[in-house]
């Protein structure tokens, strides 16, 4: 089995050599992972300049850009064949709810999953990360990674990971959860008086509802949320076409009017 490996914490993380430890077992693990930390660039791509790659050890890989560039970079030209899987962390840090829409981790595994590759995104919801913090993340990844080379995944889908700070209880099958945020965004004065900001540097809740993927992991099971490509919210459809969307006419202006 050849499995990439890949993160946005930066290829010297010690979550990401956890994971590289722990899956040798598996088959050949190929590193792919950005040269230095890239937490909440999303799914960012490389565009406008060039991207560099270095094997700075045997199938160890820094890439000068995004997660998403290092899984493309890996999959289409770095490894000489196709991957069995892809696995992105393990994450300093939860991945849970809201946070989705900002990871690269798991961003990375969603590229994968583009690119018709089986993919898990992992994340340690903890405050403490040495190598020895991540061994029941690297744990829960690969019985997992085996779980998911056995059986497969559903059609444009991936699942992702949160692994609580102790030892877990077991694993539950969650739904995204929600964040409560609250100041969010933190303004401070610098000594000339002048205003800056931190985004992210408040606290952050959750509804804890049965189900969701913050409940489990509070209570200290690993949850496993499959996520879908399909962005669509069907629900919403009907209440859309009440708007008669598909009748509205525009005139030369552009501005819009209903029949």
């Amino acid at each position: 089995m050849l499995i990439l490996l890949t993160n946005d914490d930066g290829i010297h993380s010690a979550g990401l050599q956890a994971l590289a430890e722990h899956l040798q077992s598996l088959g050949r693990v190929v590193v792919v992972a950005p040269d230095r930390e890239r937490s909440a660039v999303g799914h960012a791509l490389t565009l406008h300049s060039p991207l560099r790659a270095e094997e700075i050890t045997k199938d160890h890989w820094a890439v000068s850009g995004t997660p998403t560039d290092a899984v493309i970079l890996g999959i289409c030209t770095l490894l000489k064949e196709k991957p069995d899987l892809v696995i992105s962390g393990i994450n300093k840090g939860g991945n849970l709810g809201d946070d989705l829409t900002y990871s690269g981790t798991v961003a990375a595994a969603m590229e994968a999953t583009l690119m018709g590759v089986p993919a898990i995104a992992i994340s340690l919801a903890s405050q403490s990360f040495k190598y020895d913090d991540f061994a029941d993340a690297a744990g829960v990844a690969k019985q997992l990674a085996a779980t998911v080379i056995e059986h497969g995944l559903p059609a444009d889908t991936f699942i992702n990971v949160n692994v609580p700070d102790r030892k877990p209880l077991g694993i539950r099958l969650t739904r995204q959860g929600k964040r409560v945020y609250e100041d969010a965004v933190v303004e401070k004065c610098d000594p000339r008086g002048r205003c800056y900001y931190w985004i992210g540097a408040g606290e952050f809740g959750f509804q804890d509802l049965a189900g969701t993927d913050f409940n489990a992991v509070h209570n200290g099971y690993v949850s496993v949320t499959p996520l879908h490509l399909d962005l669509t919210n069907y629900s919403a459809m009907d209440r859309l076409r009440q708007w008669q969307l598909e009748e509205m006419q525009f005139d030369a202006a552009g501005a819009g009017s209903s029949t």
